[in-house]
C-alpha cells in the first residue's frame, strides 16, 4: 500500500501559508502532531529546506508508510511513536526546548479508514475495532459488550450529539445479551432499526454519530486533545505559529477556547497598566474556523467537514 496513493492532505496549502513566516529561518523546527500517512510532512519538508521536522503517530502502521515516504529527506525527520498529548516528554526527550512551528490535523487517517479491518468506517462490514493504536487499549465491540447502559448513553450522547442515544443503547443492552457484538455490519443495522423514519432520512448515514461517539471514546480523543492544544502552545517559541485542522464540532469548540484563552488579557478589571504576566500570549490569526473551499471539497469528499483555526505566539509566559 504506497502512502502517496492513499492520500490527499486536506487544507495543505492553508496549513503550509500559516505556517510559513515562522518556518522560513534556518534552523527552525516543526511538529506535525498527527503524522497520518505523511502528505503534511512531506509538504512541510519540501517548501521549508531549512525545516527539521519532528513527527508523531500513536498508530504504528502510519509511522512504517509515513517513513517510507519521508525517507528522502533523512534525518531532517524525525518520527516518534506517540500520542500528541506527550509531545512535552517527545520534546524534552529529543533536546527541543522551543519549536517554531505545530501543526494538527485531527481526526482519522485516509489509511484508518480505508482499510476495513480497522472498523472506523460504517460504509463497510469490519471487527470493531477503532483503535488508532491497536496494540493497546479496548476496543469498539469491549465498549459496546462490557460497558454499562448509563455509560453508553452519556458517550453517543456527549461524543456523538446524538439524539437518540437512549432508543439505541436500549437496542445494544438488549441485543449484546443475547449475542455479543463483533462486527460494524450488525451494529449498523441495530441503529437503522431503532431509529425513528424521520432521523433515518436526513444527515447522512444514521451510524455516523455512533460510531463517532464510540471512536472518540475508544481512543480518549477529547481528554486527550484537552492536554495536547495547552502543551501545544507553551511550546511554542515567541514567533512560533500553531495551525489546527478539526473535523467536528466538539475538537474545535476545544481548540477555540485555548487559543482564544491565550490571546486574552487575563487582568483583573480597572488596572489602569496591565501588568506584563496579564498580556495576551497569543495572536489569533484567523477569523472564527475557516472552511474549506468548494473546489477542495469536490476534490477531496474528507475535507468537507474541516475547520482551520491558527495562531502566533507573541509573548513568553511571565509569573508573577
Amino acid at each position: 500500500m504506497s502512502s502517496n496513493a492513499l492520500h490527499v492532505p486536506v487544507m495543505l496549502q492553508r496549513c503550509l501559508d500559516m505556517l510559513a513566516p515562522a518556518l522560513a529561518q534556518p534552523g527552525a523546527v516543526v511538529v506535525d502532531c498527527t503524522l497520518g500517512l505523511g502528505g503534511h510532512s512531506e509538504a512541510l519538508l519540501r517548501d521549508f529546506p531549512e525545516a527539521r521536522l519532528i513527527a508523531l503517530d500513536r498508530d504504528p502502521s502510519a509511522l512504517r508508510l509515513a517513513g517510507e515516504r519521508l525517507a528522502p529527506y533523512g534525518d531532517r525527520a524525525t518520527l516518534v511513536h506517540a500520542v500528541y498529548d506527550e509531545l512535552p516528554e517527545v520534546l524534552d526527550r529529543l533536546g527541543v526546548p522551543r519549536v517554531q512551528g505545530i501543526l494538527f490535523d485531527l481526526g482519522v487517517s485516509s489509511m484508518q479508514l480505508d482499510e476495513a479491518g480497522r472498523g472506523f468506517a460504517y460504509a463497510q462490514d469490519a471487527p470493531l475495532d477503532m483503535r488508532m493504536d491497536q496494540t493497546t487499549g479496548v476496543s469498539a465491540a469491549e465498549v459496546l459488550n462490557t460497558y454499562p447502559p448509563g455509560d453508553l448513553v452519556r458517550i453517543l450522547r456527549t461524543y456523538g450529539e446524538e439524539k437518540f442515544a437512549k432508543k439505541i443503547v436500549d437496542a445494544v443492552v438488549r441485543e449484546r445479551a443475547k449475542e455479543p457484538f463483533t462486527n460494524s455490519a450488525r451494529l449498523v443495522e441495530l441503529i437503522r432499526e431503532a431509529l425513528p423514519q424521520a432521523a433515518k432520512r436526513t444527515g447522512g448515514n444514521p451510524a455516523k454519530r455512533t460510531f463517532q461517539a464510540l471512536r472518540i471514546e475508544v481512543n480518549g480523543e477529547l481528554a486527550v486533545l484537552e492536554r495536547a492544544i495547552p502543551a501545544a502552545v507553551k511550546a511554542l517559541a515567541v514567533g512560533g505559529r500553531i495551525a489546527v485542522l478539526s473535523y467536528h464540532s466538539l475538537e474545535d469548540r476545544l481548540v477555540k477556547q485555548v487559543l482564544a484563552a491565550g490571546a486574552s488579557n487575563t487582568a483583573p478589571p480597572g488596572l489602569p497598566v496591565v501588568p506584563e504576566q496579564y498580556q495576551p500570549r497569543l495572536k489569533l490569526l484567523t477569523r472564527g474556523a475557516e472552511l474549506p473551499t468548494e473546489e477542495e471539497i469536490a476534490e477531496n469528499r474528507r475535507a468537507a467537514p474541516a475547520r482551520f483555526r491558527g495562531a502566533e505566539r507573541i509573548r513568553e509566559e511571565v509569573t508573577p
